[in-house]
């Protein structure tokens, strides 16, 4: 039963990055038929994000009153049939609204799976739920370009991850008795409040570092092409083929540090990590001709975030305890969206006088994550300390 459950929850987290990459894939096919401008994609990424935010802040209050199986199951529903009103969109106002339950459904499964996963299983399986989330990114546009190559529409592609979608929920759904058979919740029963276990020490600090690093994983995928063709002088095509590199990078990493993890630990992982991506970053910064340094630099940088991620919401139950972990693991979802949300944006506004500062930031971004870590380290050491 324990090894169906797994199986299972890595296929939902698949199914969780199916849609992600495909809008940005899709977008110009898309906007082109509904004859709007290409910055409406921010529109439809702010909803999304919008969404996926509230229901991260929702998912203590939620899993306490239907655990983590039928949230995943009712989430996927949700996300199926926002995919299903996309297929059948024809104005952009239909797709803001189908855009709202999209992010509550993604919000709802990432919260969910990522804290059952945290309380009950290892740190290789969490790694490797991540890994799982890569491939469902790299399906999505692959589905939705056989659909365009075959001179079909959009609306198809988007139906058929659609059903996909829905099949998934099926599954899900007969499968709720498996969550509290194959593996009993080891979390206590609590009343705790979303607000009392923000206030634990240490907690801010973490949701800081989660907003830094989403912050600069963010930046490296939404502007890394777009600094090696305008700064670096890299012709468009290598550009690009590295910048997928980086998510091939990071969903190598998470398989490798799975198989790892058992030995090193989430403390190490993030230390490893944070200094793999620094490597990464000095690369792509050095003031050398060779543009090749550059373009490995950004490989490296996406090694060097492949564990973080993972490591940090795998460590938050054994950090601040397994009845506060769901409190918090929707805070950190929340702040990881934040980050990935408005800081490339952000730095869009300044990205044409001042794309040289792209990997300074994110210099500075993983400074911040080192740092917090430690931080956060020591105070969570010393509370055990106490404790004993």
């Amino acid at each position: 039963m324990v090894v169906l459950l797994v199986a299972l929850i890595y296929v939902a987290f698949v199914s969780l990055g199916l849609p992600d990459a495909v809008l940005g894939a899709t977008w110009s096919v898309m906007r082109e038929q509904m004859q709007v401008p290409i910055y409406y994609q921010g529109i439809l990424s702010m909803i999304i994000s919008a969404g996926t935010i509230t229901s991260s802040l929702m998912s203590n209050y939620a899993n306490k009153k239907m655990g983590a199986g039928l949230v995943t199951a009712l989430s996927t529903l949700l996300t199926a049939l926002a995919l299903l009103g996309f297929s059948f969109s024809t104005k952009f106002w239909q797709l803001c609204l189908f855009a709202i339950p999209c992010g509550l459904g993604a919000g709802g499964v990432d919260a969910a799976l990522n804290n059952y996963v945290a309380v009950n299983l290892s740190s290789r399986h969490m790694n490797w739920l991540h890994c799982c989330w890569g491939v469902g990114a790299t399906i999505g546009p692959q589905i939705m370009g056989n659909f365009l190559s075959r001179g079909m529409s959009w609306n198809n592609g988007y139906l058929a991850i659609s059903i996909l979608q829905g099949v998934l929920t099926m599954v899900l759904l007969f499968s709720l008795p498996l969550w509290k058979k194959a593996i009993p919740q080891a979390e206590e029963k609590s009343d705790v409040k979303t607000i009392d276990a923000i206030k634990i020490r240490g907690v801010k600090l973490v949701l800081i570092m989660f907003f830094c690093y989403c912050a600069a994983e963010s930046l490296a995928m939404l502007w890394a092409s777009s600094y090696l063709v305008e700064y670096r002088h890299v012709d468009s095509i290598t550009a690009t083929l590295f910048g997928s590199l980086f998510f091939v990078g990071m969903t190598v990493g998470r398989f490798v540090c799975g198989l790892i993890s058992g030995k090193l630990g989430d403390r190490a992982l993030i230390r490893v990590g944070s200094s793999v991506a620094l490597v990464g970053v000095v690369c792509i910064v050095l003031p050398v001709t060779v543009h090749w340094l550059s373009l490995c630099g950004l490989v490296v940088f996406g090694l060097g975030c492949a564990p973080i991620y993972p490591a940090i919401i795998h460590s938050t139950p054994n950090n601040f305890g397994k009845k506060n972990s769901q409190a918090i693991v929707g805070f950190q979802m929340a702040c990881a969206y934040t980050g990935s949300t408005f800081i490339p944006p952000l730095f869009g506004l300044v990205a044409s006088k001042a794309m040289v500062l792209f990997p300074y930031i994110m210099a500075v971004c993983f400074v911040a994550v080192v740092l917090l870590h430690e931080r956060v380290n020591r105070i969570i050491d010393k509370r055990k300390v106490l404790e004993e």
